[in-house]
């Protein structure tokens, strides 16, 4: 029975040591066939760039191309604004407040600049005018009297009749008439101009935008209605950008305002650059203002566009075409030899990126052909084919 035992432990030794010469010659061939492998691939290649027949052979690549040219290139700053109106009044009584008496004006109503909006109470500003116009007609009569004694005592003065004290009393009392007629005068006119300011005219051209008055209401006070007058012939995008752009915005800088809502696009200029950053958002405030447009309203949302890098005569792709590897970006360009279309990999320096178009400092020029189609599998030297 041990000899039987240790027979059969021998034999599994045996077994175990053959499966593992096996397994260690299988890596071996496998090795062995990587680097076969890929001298044939590297045989194939030169093969195919020297010998005309085995190219023919080659199996070529259908690809889509494009003739690169110099353009104008340009990045803009994308972010989200609305519209502002720069000419927004709020009406307000020019004197005291007052009680509503009657309202001229219907809120969505284009308004001009003068024109009557509302009649206030001026029951108490009219006795007013009438007591100091009362006041004034009791001094010139006075006036007037007074007036005639000085030129009477005057008179018997050349005669030689009565005193100086006499003809000086008559004479200040006429300048001090005069004096208070003056005065009265001036009061007569501020309560004239008191009682105009129970009448409230708009200051702007532009809609009532609000108009939440009520006859009966006191108007001018704080919680009363109000009168909101807009000037949409004056309005402005305003956006608000990260700090970091700074230096890169300034007024006059090129602004593509769209309008999502009514489908209206306008080019215009930054009219207007904050002086200040924002603590909370690190940002700084843009305005841009509009042409007059009837679909335009305030608050509305727009998308600015704000260019903040422009660089003239530039080579640019399209950003799915730029591939990586170990060396850096690189793309693929089609080379006519002997012929034929072949296929090359080119290193490139890139830029910013606007849209889906990047700009490319170097290594493209004009006229390089860009495969743009079918690049992703492409190798240097391969057999094009144009779709």
């Amino acid at each position: 029975a041990v000899m039987l035992l240790s027979a059969c432990n021998s034999s599994k030794k045996e077994g175990n040591a053959t499966l593992n010469d096996k397994k260690t010659d299988l890596e071996k061939l496998k090795g062995e066939k990587n680097k076969l492998d890929s001298k044939i691939s590297g045989l194939e290649k030169e093969i195919a760039k020297l010998d005309t027949s085995a190219g023919a052979a080659q199996k070529t690549k259908l690809v889509a191309v494009q003739t690169l040219a110099a353009t104008d290139f340009a990045h803009y700053i994308e972010l989200q604004g609305h519209i502002d109106a720069e000419n927004v009044s709020y009406i307000t009584p020019r004197g005291a407040p007052g009680q509503v008496k009657a309202i001229y004006v219907k809120q969505g109503q284009q308004v001009r600049k003068g024109q009557l909006l509302l009649k206030l109470d001026d029951a108490v500003i009219q006795q007013n005018v009438v007591a100091a116009r009362q006041g004034l007609e009791g001094i010139k009569t006075q006036l007037s009297y007074a007036k005639n004694i000085y030129q009477r005592q005057k008179n018997l003065w050349d005669q030689g009749i009565g005193t100086e004290v006499q003809l000086i009393t008559a004479k200040n009392n006429v300048a001090t008439l005069e004096n208070q007629l003056q005065v009265t005068q001036e009061n007569v006119k501020s309560v004239q101009v008191q009682s105009n300011t129970s009448l409230v005219y708009s200051n702007v051209n532009g809609v009532a935008d609000m108009v939440t008055v009520k006859v009966g209401e006191l108007f001018g006070s704080v919680g009363s209605g109000v009168i909101k007058i807009v000037n949409n012939g004056s309005l402005k995008v305003t956006g608000n950008i990260p700090e970091n752009y700074l230096g890169t915005v300034h007024t006059g800088s090129q602004v593509i305002i769209q309008m999502p809502d009514v489908n209206k696009t306008f080019n215009v200029a930054v009219s207007f650059v904050g002086a200040s950053i924002d603590v909370i958002n690190r940002g700084f405030v843009v305005e841009a203002k509009l042409p007059f447009d009837a679909a335009l309203k305030p608050n509305q949302i727009a998308l600015m566009k704000i260019k903040d890098y422009a660089a003239p005569n530039t080579i640019s792709i399209p950003l799915n075409t730029l591939q990586n590897d170990d060396k850096g970006k690189f793309v693929m360009v089609a080379n006519t030899e002997n012929g034929k279309m072949i296929a090359h990999k080119r290193m490139v320096n890139i830029g910013l990126l606007s849209g889906d178009v990047l700009e490319v400092k170097t290594g493209l020029k004009p006229g390089d052909v860009l495969i743009t189609e079918g690049f992703g599998s492409l190798y240097e030297g391969q057999l094009l084919t144009l779709k």
